[in-house]
């Protein structure tokens, strides 16, 4: 199979069928082979209803419904986790999205070489106060901490080879930084293509501010998984140590000073430096323990199931 296509999906019933179709135009005149993968998560009109006549007119449409809203990057996780395309191709269920770039990133992955290639929405019809400056800061500080040089980490539309999306795990809200994790887990060939973003037809966004704070977050989130990840002890245990070793440096001080310097002084708990080594040498130690605790996890956790299946469509 050539291409999988993943569309997440919540409550875009309307514009279901339009681009179902646009896309199986572009797959035929281009003689691709290809499989459409629909996730509803948790839609509350009738999109899984329209996509079920959709598997049935066209072999090429599969679905996959949850019972609930569990979040974009758990949608894209189960659609990865059954695409069989060379190259899996991921858009927005809104329209927003051009299925006229695809087989220019198809071409992109098989021809030129790219683990991954990601749209850049240049010129955008969102709101330039609530989507599009936002949008610049949270991309600025998503290259500067990943070391990923991409201009537009949020846009849906994608392109990547099979391996690629077997070898990562999206998860919690890290669908922002799919580019990182594949960095991270080895695929460096990112590449970056400028795509037509077009202004939703219909509905209203899914998306509000909220996101580039939890988006920020995860931001932190990923750096400190990708340097500390797999030795949280490095880093934990180095802050530990300093901070243990400052404590003890002013316990050495207070102690030679109160036997040897000045015995007729001051009371040692009378004394400032008393409570910064205490206060550092306790700091000192919760992080060696926060850092202990940590490895104890990183060897013992199972894998947790991050979301529900209610009905699958078309999977053999």
């Amino acid at each position: 199979m050539n291409i999988s296509v993943v569309i997440p999906l919540l409550n875009e019933q309307e514009s279901l069928t339009e681009l179902h179709d646009w896309i199986a135009k572009v797959m035929q005149s281009n003689h691709f082979s290809y499989e459409i993968i629909f996730i509803d998560d948790g839609s509350t009109d009738n999109s899984w209803q329209i996509i079920s006549q959709l598997g049935s007119q066209n072999n090429h449409v599969k679905g996959i419904r949850f019972f609930k809203n569990f979040g974009k990057s758990q949608a894209l996780h189960a659609g990865f986790e059954k695409a069989e395309g060379d190259v899996v191709i991921t858009m927005d269920a809104d329209l927003q999205d051009n299925p006229d770039e695809i087989p220019d990133l198809h071409n992109m992955i098989t021809n030129d070489g790219f683990d991954l290639v990601s749209g850049w929405k240049k010129k955008r019809y969102d709101s330039i106060i609530a989507k599009n400056l936002p949008s610049k800061l949270f991309n600025w500080a998503a290259r500067k901490t990943s070391g990923v040089k991409l201009n537009d980490f949020n846009c849906g539309l994608k392109a990547y080879r099979l391996d690629v999306i077997k070898n990562i795990d999206v998860n919690g809200e890290m669908h922002r930084y799919i580019p990182v994790l594949s960095k991270n887990a080895g695929f460096t060939k990112i590449g970056e293509k400028v795509v037509q973003h077009q202004a939703r037809k219909y509905g209203e966004t899914k998306f509000g501010m909220d996101r580039f704070v939890h988006g920020f977050l995860d931001l932190i989130t990923i750096w400190f998984l990708s340097r500390f990840g797999k030795r949280p002890m490095h880093l934990f245990g180095a802050l530990g140590f300093i901070m243990f070793t400052i404590g003890l440096g002013f316990s050495f001080y207070l102690g030679i000073d109160k036997l040897f310097l000045n015995p007729t002084g001051r009371l040692i708990t009378q004394r400032p430096q008393f409570y910064i080594a205490l206060s550092t040498m306790i700091i000192g130690t919760q992080f060696f323990v926060a850092g202990f605790l940590g490895e104890i996890v990183l060897r013992t956790k199972q894998n947790i199931k991050r979301y529900s299946i209610k009905n699958e469509l078309n999977f053999n």
